[in-house]
């Protein structure tokens, strides 16, 4: 076996057998590199003279590209395989790729601003844990909105002209596994819930023009990829079933209605073949669902197909394995390999051509080969207005999105919402008191309003406060006692405070790289300490994932939860603590009492007990819960149709629902579907519908949700096709999973 240096060791998983027999000379392949060096024109970096046809708009895309490509010479054609496809030599400026899970990543505890530049402020909203707490599409549009215009801003500002527009969010990756370390990058664990989020953030990221893209929506991470530990040679095992219903169904609806036409590979193999060499690219994606724009490695994920997968014996076999399989960018240090692959007749230059179409379809959607007054969005960043991130529309979005992002998950007798007036001391313990901490794929946010911010300027006299860091247990007790009201906030650290990549010290922490050992809080015992000395306690969870505060849940009279990294955090938790916001997040995850409730990390059938599908057990707080200062009686529901036959389009669901408290508030009203005559093994209850309302005080609404008959198909995996199939379908409304308030019946025929 030929092995080249190792230039990448730590990152992806390994596969099934392949038997890969090694092609003659492969020892001389660095030489060979050489014969592939082609002279290109004097004037590489000069703008080209004249219009060529690809510049042209009015041309069919298609052609605008092969013209294009016939006029790349092979160098060039092999540079635009990394993540920006500029050709200088003929005048193409390609738009690179960006981070953007909650926001334009410029800055950050990864210092994503190009190297040597200094980082750029930009919005920062809450983890995409957070946003998905919302259970509300239009706010998650508005964000991708925001975070759209802000990268266009920076990229075309003549001042600052760094980033791109190719943007790595959302994660349509499901939150099978509450262990999984980077479950603060994905939305939840239900697909439909993901699915409608990811097609709305998508949306939001790449506008509503008929032509043209604000940005590029580029998803992550395909397929099957929530687990971290062995991610270098690990397989996520299930069959096709799970893969259209579960694994695939979020991000084929934020392709097929969303419109995203990008994705990122996964390090993971499925069944036994690495994600960057499967055959789904072009199987299932592009001739499935139509993806035929980007589709890039992840960071390191090509040269990890021989040090973490051993799928193959050398960088050339690799290279030829990624390209056929249809992926076009590479996060990682590929041109010897495709040099060599060439070299040895692996690949082709019309292979090369093939797949470097897909990347300059997305450039043409983003108005990179048009002239600028063509493109709607060229304007931005050009025309002297104030740095989107400085505008009162941009703030007070930050600002909703982390308010609708708390969800309540416990209050004893009304403990909450805070008097303001008859407090006169209030304690704010904990570590995560006076500061709002980033996680690995934040940007740098332009100001950062902590819990402890928030609540003194609530109450308006620093005075009332009384502020302890947990480092000091005798001070933490000393404030809670003499304080009227002790507000607890603890919670992860989101790059585990650890200098070390792939460490986290506390096993209840995790990050990329790394999974949780455990589901328990170390810190819990200061809520516990704190009760003791004040029985009138508040506990803020500030975490990435749930925990299992199983005492704090018998014993505090109210929890509340929130995630890390929005800007406006401090404003709007005291915002929920004093009642001038009434919370109405839900969470997007079961909550266990314990990790023994689990099934092993790399069971990937998630029949055998994964979500609140397949949960056999009694958890902590189940999928969708989230209680409010109000309350709701839930009077009827109804179906527009009792019989539908299977080819009907939709039914819709009405719900009547009424605010029967004293303050305005927020419910989700979610809808589940179970099959009673299915023929085949199908959830209990699964999510195919939701909304989420606001009522005033007495106010009664009729609440209309549509359901589409193809949301209630299931994957036939002789026919290789979805299939409605006929029979009584009961639709159940709730205010979480576990709470079912109302039910009725209609039949497919």
């Amino acid at each position: 076996m030929n092995k080249k240096p190792n230039y990448l060791q730590k990152f992806l998983p390994k596969v099934s057998a392949r038997k890969i027999k090694l092609k003659a000379g492969v020892a001389a392949g660095c030489k060979l590199l050489l014969f592939f060096a082609v002279f290109t024109l004097a004037g590489l970096n000069v703008a080209a003279q004249g219009v060529y046809p690809f510049q042209n708009p009015e041309l069919d895309p298609e052609a605008r590209i092969d013209d294009l490509l016939s006029r790349m010479t092979l160098d060039e054609k092999i540079s635009a395989l990394s993540t920006d496809p500029s050709v200088p030599r003929l005048g193409v400026k390609g738009a690179p790729h960006i981070e953007g899970y909650h926001g334009v990543a410029m800055g950050g505890p990864a210092n994503w601003a190009p190297k040597g530049d200094e980082a750029v402020p930009t919005t920062q909203f809450p983890q995409a844990y957070g946003m998905g707490a919302t259970w509300n599409p239009e706010l998650i549009r508005l964000a991708g909105e925001m975070e759209s215009i802000e990268a266009r801003y920076i990229f075309q500002n003549p001042e600052i002209g760094k980033g791109g527009l190719v943007v790595r969010a959302p994660n349509a990756d499901l939150g099978r596994d509450p262990r999984w370390g980077r479950t603060e990058e994905c939305f939840g664990e239900d697909p439909f819930l993901v699915g409608a989020l990811a097609t709305a953030f998508t949306k939001g990221l790449q506008g509503n023009d008929d032509k043209y893209w604000r940005t590029a929506s580029l998803l992550k991470h395909f397929l099957a990829n929530s687990n971290e530990n062995g991610r270098d040679s690990s397989s996520s095992d299930f069959d096709m079933q799970l893969y259209h219903e579960y694994y695939g169904a979020s991000f084929r609806q934020a392709f097929i209605e969303g419109g995203s036409n990008a994705y990122m590979a996964a390090y993971n193999a499925i069944n036994g073949v690495p994600a960057h060499v499967h055959e789904m690219h072009k199987e299932i994606t592009e001739k499935m669902w139509g993806v035929d724009g980007i589709k890039c490695t992840d960071g390191g994920g090509y040269q990890l197909l021989l040090r973490g997968h051993k799928y193959y014996d050398d960088l050339y076999l690799a290279a030829e394995g990624v390209i056929k399989a249809g992926l076009n960018q590479f996060l990682d240090d590929y041109r010897e390999g495709v040099y060599g692959a060439l070299a040895h007749g692996y690949l082709t230059e019309a292979d090369v051509d093939e797949v470097l179409k897909g990347v300059y379809r997305v450039m043409i959607k983003l108005g990179q080969l048009d002239p600028a007054e063509q493109v709607p969005y060229a304007t931005i960043g050009r025309d002297g207005e104030p740095a989107p991130w400085t505008t009162e529309k941009h703030r007070q979005a930050a600002l909703k999105m982390a308010r609708e992002s708390v969800v309540l998950l416990k209050n004893s007798n009304n403990t909450l919402p805070l008097n303001a007036d008859e407090l006169n001391k209030v304690a704010v313990i904990g570590h995560l008191a006076d500061t709002v901490l980033l996680d690995w794929y934040s940007g740098l946010p332009p100001y950062r309003i902590t819990p402890l911010e928030g609540i003194r300027e609530k109450l308006g006299n620093d005075s009332k406060v009384l502020y302890a860091p947990d480092n000091d247990y005798n001070a933490a007790v000393e404030a809670a006692s003499e304080a009227d009201v002790a507000i607890v906030v603890l919670g992860n650290q989101p790059t585990c405070d650890s200098e070390i990549w792939a460490d986290c010290p506390d096993p209840g922490m995790g990050r990329e790289a790394v999974d949780r050992k455990t589901l328990r809080l170390t810190d819990e015992y200061l809520v516990k300490l704190v009760m003791e000395a004040n029985p009138n306690t508040v506990f803020v969870l500030q975490s990435s994932f749930p925990f299992a505060i199983n005492w704090s849940q018998q014993n505090v009279p109210a929890i509340l939860h929130l995630t890390h990294n929005g800007q406006e955090t401090g404003t709007a938790l005291a915002d929920v603590l004093f009642g001038d916001y009434n919370p109405g997040g839900k969470l997007t995850q079961t909550w266990p009492k314990s990790e023994e409730q689990l099934p092993d990390m790399m069971e990937y059938d998630i029949r055998k007990g994964h979500t609140y599908m397949y949960f056999e057990n009694e958890p902590l707080y189940p999928f969708g819960h989230g209680l409010s200062y109000t309350t709701f009686a839930w009077e009827a529901i109804s179906i527009n149709k009792q019989s539908v036959p299977a080819d009907d389009k939709e039914v819709t669901i009405t719900v009547k629902l009424k605010n029967t408290g004293d303050v305005k508030g927020d419910e989700v009203v979610q809808l589940y579907a179970s099959f009673p005559e299915s023929t085949v093994r199908r959830p209990a209850k699964a999510l195919k519908g939701f909304k989420r309302v606001t009522l005033e005080p007495g106010e009664r609404k009729k609440i209309e949700i549509p359901i589409k008959l193809e949301d209630l198909a299931y994957w036939d995996i002789k026919k290789e096709r979805f299939v409605v199939e006929p029979g009584t379908v009961r639709i159940m409304a709730g205010a979480s999973s576990a709470d079912i308030q109302l039910a009725d019946e209609f039949v497919i025929q």
